[in-house]
């Protein structure tokens, strides 16, 4: 448990890695606000994850309007964070590697742009005092084509290096202020959407799901793929003490596949 209820920004919050990260949170003291597009679900999750003052507020990351929107009830709430999750929306695979300009700006309004000025206001409500020993944390979910190429992700190469850089970036501009800035590149997770791809693909097979994710686990020195819950407790990590020292790091989350040094 956290002597004091800091209180964290979590984006995706209603998602099935989001979920087990405000679970993992809330179970061990910290303070929520959840941010999500589907109101209905953000009222489900902070009923589920009661205590110490959690609240909620709509976003939507790939509208402009709706991030102002969320920055204005911050400031009028008086919302002071510790720090936060940020889950910026994924490109879908695909192997294109020259995709349209259209496509190209729609990918990164969506998955870079919106979700950098949601943290722009992030880190202006962050209260942090390193004389002190009070620092604010951010994670910034990533995934492993931050580190190596994967072809069938082209557009998602690009995009996971643009925030690997910005992260970089911020880690210099803001380390002076006691803000860190790490992200953690996540493999195969088992969350409920990537179960289905792999029961879709062992129907197409006519194997079983077991069968199926033995096949696509075979190339992974631990042999399985991701829990969520398992996520949130490296989250929980990097928000944490433990991380005090470290800043700009790009934390690989995916059994050992990376091959990169």
């Amino acid at each position: 448990m956290v002597g004091e209820a800091r209180r964290i920004l979590v984006t995706g919050a209603t998602g099935g890695i989001g979920t087990a990260i405000c679970r993992q949170l809330a179970g061990s003291g910290y303070s929520l606000v959840l941010a999500a597009r589907d109101e209905a679900k953000l009222k489900a999750l902070s009923d589920d994850v009661t205590g110490n003052g959690h609240m909620w507020l709509r976003l939507d990351m790939t509208s402009d309007q709706s991030i102002r929107q969320f920055a204005e009830e911050l400031a009028a709430k008086h919302i002071a964070l510790d720090g936060a999750v940020l889950m910026p929306p994924q490109a879908h695979s695909t192997n294109d590697p020259m995709p349209s300009s259209e496509a190209w700006r729609a990918l990164f309004q969506n998955c870079f742009i919106g979700p950098l000025e949601v943290l722009k206001v992030a880190i202006d409500r962050m209260s942090s005092d390193p004389i002190n020993g009070r620092r604010a944390k951010i994670v910034i979910i990533s995934g492993i084509s931050s580190a190596q190429v994967l072809g069938h992700y082209a557009t998602s190469n690009v995009l996971r290096c643009a925030w690997i850089g910005e992260a970089k970036t911020l880690a210099f501009a803001l380390g002076a202020r006691g803000i860190h800035v790490n992200t953690l590149s996540l493999g195969g997770t088992l969350s409920p959407w990537y179960r289905e791809g792999i029961e879709k693909r062992a129907e197409a097979a006519g194997i079983t799901f077991e069968e199926r994710l033995a096949e696509e686990t075979s190339n992974i020195p631990l042999g399985k793929y991701g829990e969520p819950a398992e996520v949130a407790v490296a989250v929980e990590g990097l928000l944490s003490p433990f991380s005090d020292h470290m800043t700009g790091l790009n934390i690989m989350h995916d059994g050992g596949f990376t091959r990169s040094y």
